[in-house]
C-alpha cells in the first residue's frame, strides 16, 4: 500500500479508516455495556411479548454486533476502493 499512496493520501486514508473504527467501537460499547446498564428501565417496554431489556440482552445486542461487522466490512472496502488499495 505504501508504494501506491504518497504521504498526504496515506494520512487521508488513515483518517477515514480511523474515523470508521472509532465510530464502530463507540456503537459496540453502546450495545455491549450502555444498553445493559439500563435493562431494568427498558423492561417497561415490550417487543413481541418480551421486555426490551431482556430482548436486548438475549437477541438485540447480538444482532447489532453482526450488523456492525457487516457495516465495517462494507465501509472499509469502500474506503479501500476510493484510495485504490483494495484487495483483488
Amino acid at each position: 500500500m505504501a508504494d501506491k499512496l504518497d504521504a498526504a493520501r496515506m494520512q487521508e486514508y488513515w483518517n477515514k479508516t480511523s474515523r470508521l473504527m472509532w465510530t464502530i467501537f463507540a456503537l459496540w460499547l453502546f450495545f455491549a455495556f450502555f444498553i445493559h446498564l439500563f435493562a431494568v428501565q427498558l423492561n417497561g417496554v415490550t417487543i413481541l411479548g418480551f421486555p426490551l431489556g431482556f430482548y436486548m440482552a438475549a437477541q438485540g445486542s447480538l444482532i447489532a454486533f453482526v450488523v456492525l461487522c457487516v457495516w465495517n466490512a462494507i465501509a472499509q472496502n469502500k474506503i479501500d476502493e476510493e484510495f485504490g488499495v483494495q484487495e483483488d
